[in-house]
């Protein structure tokens, strides 16, 4: 092992810039922490005449990702380009292939092709690092690989998207409609100009694929995720969620079951007294419930060049010290494949929404038809004012724990019915 670390760095967006920052500021302290000096020997972006806030003025410029993951002035590659096909994948494949450790933030490269660039790291005997991929500066890829390798994981779930979470916190603190809110975002940075990835539930499903991989020793499964978005919650959600003593999340939530490995991903009632609920803002949180640490939250910035940055210098700092562990804690070949858990089969408590036609005997057919499905409900409210007969008023429902499938039957026949003069809005409840 050389006494230098030669770094090479994809992609100078806000993150790569934050990291040459905060290789350079910390230098003395990671020469100190891992034995090795560590500089940054090379770098590509887009556009070289590009004004950064970092000092790249000695450090060798590469126009094409690939030439720099294969050159030989460099050591470590680390990805920061993004997507999961293109001069992402081909740079990091690149890498690999010539026996150099990489570090990368990009989850969608992962969820798609992390089980083969796994095996490609494992047959050149290098590290493949990706703690900045999910949560950004929270350590959570290290604390399910290492610091709870010695428990069996029950379920890992969390709000993994500041996006949805800045939505949804704006919505209930300030009575604002989803569709403000999501404008005022835009404008703030948070959302893209097309924020589909984000509030569509895309992203958190990328990460969550990874969590699920970590937490239970199977490949990366993405596509086996039931996904849903919080395009369809309302302030008429967020208030009722209040009165009831709950709060909206978005979560990603992967769970033992003895069917298999639930993935999914949904807007979800939460207790206004758990920890989760107090995650506000563009803030992530990961909740991981164990055998023998039953429950341990971890909240921090999920996004932002220096929490991204943090994440990716920790990966480098391993690699220099000549830290090399299994990717997602197991050797490639020991990876299950993961047996999907459907939707369907969910069992939980359910806030159920109705446009209710305000006509005689409509209570009445909804309560037969959950009866028929042996659905049985908690409690049931009545938002607004009543208007003229025949108006309609938003009737709420808490279910008692019933699956997934009877509720969508039982909400299709209502509808067939004429009870309810819209499809109705059915948030899952996750208890503690």
């Amino acid at each position: 092992m050389s006494e230098t670390l030669r770094v090479g760095i994809a992609g100078l967006g806000t993150v790569g810039a934050a990291v040459t920052r905060l290789l350079s500021r910390q230098a003395d302290a990671l020469k100190a922490r891992t034995g090795r000096k560590i500089i940054v020997a090379g770098v590509s972006a887009r556009d070289p005449a590009k004004k950064r806030d970092a000092d790249l003025s000695s450090v060798e410029f590469f126009s094409d990702p690939v030439k720099l993951a294969a050159c030989d002035k460099i050591d470590l590659f680390v990805e920061l380009i993004g997507g999961s096909e293109g001069p992402a994948r081909a740079s990091v494949e690149t890498a690999l292939a010539h026996g150099k450790a990489v570090v990368t933030a990009n989850k969608a490269l992962l969820a798609a092709h992390g089980l083969h660039l796994t095996q490609l790291a494992e047959e050149k005997h290098v590290a493949l690092a990706f703690e900045a991929s999910v949560a950004g500066g929270i350590p959570i890829v290290k604390t399910l690989r290492e610091g709870l390798a010695g428990n069996s994981i029950v379920r890992v779930y969390g709000i993994l998207n500041g996006t949805c979470n800045y939505i949804l916190s704006r919505m209930e603190r300030e009575e604002l409609s989803f569709e403000a809110c999501l404008s005022e975002a835009q404008k703030l940075g948070y959302a893209e100009a097309d924020p589909t990835f984000d509030i569509g539930g895309f992203d958190t499903a990328h990460k969550l694929s990874i969590l699920t991989s970590l937490a239970f020793g199977t490949r990366i499964s993405a596509e086996s995720i039931d996904i849903e978005g919080i395009e369809r919650v309302t302030l008429a959600d967020i208030e009722a969620a209040a009165e009831l003593g709950f709060r909206i999340k978005l979560l990603g939530v992967a769970q033992r079951t003895a069917e298999g490995i639930e993935q999914r991903v949904h807007p979800t009632m939460v207790s206004k007294n758990s920890a989760i609920a107090q995650v506000m803002g563009v803030l992530n949180a990961v909740t991981i419930d164990a055998d023998a640490v039953p429950e341990l939250t971890l909240v921090g910035p999920g996004a932002g060049g220096e929490a991204t940055a943090s994440a990716v210098v920790a990966d480098i700092a391993d690699i220099a010290k000549g830290v090399r562990t299994a990717p997602f804690g197991l050797p490639a070949i020991q990876l299950k494949e993961l047996k999907r858990t459907p939707m369907r089969r969910h069992e939980g408590g359910y806030y159920i929404r109705l446009s209710v036609r305000d006509v005689a005997g409509a209570f009445a057919r909804i309560a037969t038809r959950m009866a028929e499905r042996k659905i049985s409900l908690e409690s049931i409210m009545q938002r607004g004012r009543r208007g003229a007969p025949g108006d309609c008023v938003d009737v709420i429902l808490i279910t008692h724990a019933t699956s997934e499938h009877l509720v969508r039957e039982a909400l299709e026949l209502i509808f067939q019915d004429g009870t309810i003069v819209t499809r109705a809005q059915v948030i899952r409840i996750e208890r503690e």
